[in-house]
């Protein structure tokens, strides 16, 4: 995390569009984390040191469980959360082929969805120009 301009903390993340024919994967944030209860694309922060990539790979593996066999950058958006105190950057990559099976290894709820559904789901703010793009 690195201070900007503003003041505000910037966190990287990389997000995985995880797809399975014409659905894909959407995880609901645990009770525990920030922003509980909202949904979102699996994934998480960046580590020192790490690209959106490796990181999208990491985090995959340790929130659900999969390997990623298949993915291509699509694009980075910025979003303020300055109630919050921060900012973050989403690098996101579709999935088109995993490993294994996904399960919530932190007791996530996950749900398989078109982009038409997830606009029901409560994503997270910075997720909902992502998620018309991919109704368009």
């Amino acid at each position: 995390m690195t201070e900007n301009g503003k003041g505000l903390r910037l966190v990287e993340v990389a997000a995985g569009i995880i797809w399975r024919g014409e659905r894909f994967l959407a995880a609901q944030r645990p009770t525990d984390k920030p922003l509980e209860g909202y949904w979102e694309f699996p994934g998480g922060k960046l580590e020192e040191g790490e690209s959106p990539s490796e990181a999208l790979v990491r985090e995959l593996a340790e929130e659900l469980g999969i390997g990623v066999r298949q993915c291509r950058f699509w694009q980075s958006l910025e979003y303020s959360y300055a109630e919050r105190g921060f900012r973050v950057r989403l690098h996101f990559f579709h999935v088109s082929l995993f490993s294994g099976e996904p399960c919530p290894t932190e007791g996530q709820n996950l749900r398989w969805v078109t982009p038409a559904e997830a606009l029901e789901l409560g994503f997270l703010p910075a997720d909902a120009h992502v998620l018309e793009q991919l109704r368009a």
